[in-house]
């Protein structure tokens, strides 16, 4: 049979599991299973048994629910309620005021956390409120919330880049330290945003507050301490050689839980319930990997990846020409699938042709986050706008509208990767 035909009718079937609303991973072993039945001669069940086993037994995932149980326990503490309190008084006097508490705040707990939805509402359940309360304009608040959120994909330790660096056997150490400055540099464009905006529409900002004493901004800075304290002994560990992911994320782990008891927010059911949305979240994320590396499996015996790679190298494609038309597809792909599936889905296809263009692989990882990340907050699937929808009570399309101005600034962070990729392998490439 034609393999542009066999792609099409593999494809087709993909969409149309997925459209049923069946579990991802239950849709990819569907497909991958049809497919070897009916298509190629190797034994399907061996080699099923064999693919899972071998996505499995991955040391490189071990890190994976470590850092899931790290990120449950923080969602149950005080952090947020810390972060705020430290960090108000300090913006209280630049363009956009308090409005640059859920940018660092995503941040400072993106560092932590792992998750782009875990990240999204634990910060908007403290920030929403206080910023209604004070006047400051919802559609702006919201879409700094929004946009801020995906931060969680990115600033490591980031969930998707270890199911990326298992995927593609890289380092998960370098992809971390690789996220380090993009992330950064996506706070820095998201508070110049927003410091133009309120420079521009001062009416819809509220009445200035009284400045706090530089005293009593020390003083409330203290209450970041134990965060910042856990964020350097996770990635300050990776970076300086002294531990690996798996490592750092048991560090964390342990860290995590001596916060949240001097805090007073551990308890016997906190604790459980940590560990088992921990287990829950692991187990769908490894369900879904092992049913990738079969439908992997299962395209490699068709010949699909390998015709749909030259296909692509006889077009003649530059390097840029290909980024603008993966941005494009991943963009499309993910308003209809969460970020790891569509991580998970498309590297087996994606990796010969990026290898062909000669594009580093750690790099693409940190180009790949970040279009994934934009595609959080597209509809009709983004992931933060089912969050904040549920906080706002506001329809997924008004939220997508606030987060606009984001989506269009994840853009320019994408340009700014692709014109200077040092941006991304500077970190990497000095680590100890």
């Amino acid at each position: 049979m034609d393999l542009s035909l066999v792609s099409f009718l593999l494809g087709l079937g993909l969409l149309a599991a997925l459209a049923t609303g069946i579990w991802v991973a239950v849709a990819l072993f569907s497909v991958a299973l049809a497919a070897m039945m009916f298509l190629v001669s190797a034994p399907a069940g061996p080699v099923m048994a064999t693919t899972v086993w071998g996505a499995a037994n991955s040391w490189d995932l071990t890190a994976l629910p470590m850092f899931i149980w790290m990120g449950e326990i923080l969602f149950r503490s005080r952090l947020s309620e810390d972060m705020f309190a430290g960090l108000s008084p300090w913006m209280r006097n630049l363009p956009g005021r308090l409005l640059h508490v859920n940018i660092l705040g995503c941040g400072i707990f993106a560092a932590v956390s792992g998750s782009s939805a875990a990240t999204t509402a634990t910060i908007g359940r403290m920030s929403l409120p206080e910023l209604r309360t004070r006047g400051y304009d919802e559609r702006i608040a919201i879409g700094t919330l929004a946009g801020s959120g995906t931060l969680g994909l990115l600033i490591p330790p980031s969930i998707i880049l270890i199911v990326y660096g298992a995927a593609t056997e890289q380092s998960i150490a370098r992809l971390f330290m690789a996220g380090v400055l993009p992330g950064a540099m996506l706070c820095v464009l998201f508070m110049g945003y927003v410091a133009v905006w309120a420079s521009l529409n001062r009416p819809k900002m509220p009445a200035w507050e009284e400045t706090v004493p530089v005293w009593e901004r020390i003083k409330a800075t203290r209450r970041l301490f134990p965060v910042i304290a856990l964020i350097a002994g996770v990635i300050g560990s990776i970076y300086a050689g002294l531990a690996s992911p798996t490592e750092a994320a048991a560090i964390g782990v342990v860290l995590s839980l001596l916060l949240s008891q001097v805090s007073g927010t551990l308890s016997r059911q906190s604790f459980v319930d940590a560990l088992m949305g921990a287990t829950r979240t692991s187990c769908m994320i490894a369900f879904i990997l092992a049913g990738a590396a079969f439908l992997t499996v299962a395209m490699g015996y068709t010949g699909i990846p390998r015709e749909l790679a030259g296909w692509i190298g006889d077009m003649g494609l530059s390097p840029l020409e290909l980024l603008v038309a993966l941005t494009l597809f991943f963009v499309v792909l993910g308003c209809f699938l969460d970020g790891i599936s569509v991580v998970v889905l498309t590297t087996s296809v994606i990796l010969p042709m990026v290898e062909q263009a000669g594009l580093d692989l750690i790099w693409f990882g940190i180009y790949l986050v970040l279009v994934v990340e934009m595609s959080q907050i597209t509809p009709p699937v983004g992931f933060n706008l089912f969050v904040l929808q549920g906080m706002t009570g506001h329809n997924i399309f008004s939220v997508a509208r606030m987060a606009l101005p984001f989506f269009l600034l994840m853009i320019l962070a994408v340009v700014l990767i692709v014109m200077f990729p040092q941006i991304a392998l500077w970190l990497p490439n000095n680590m100890i």
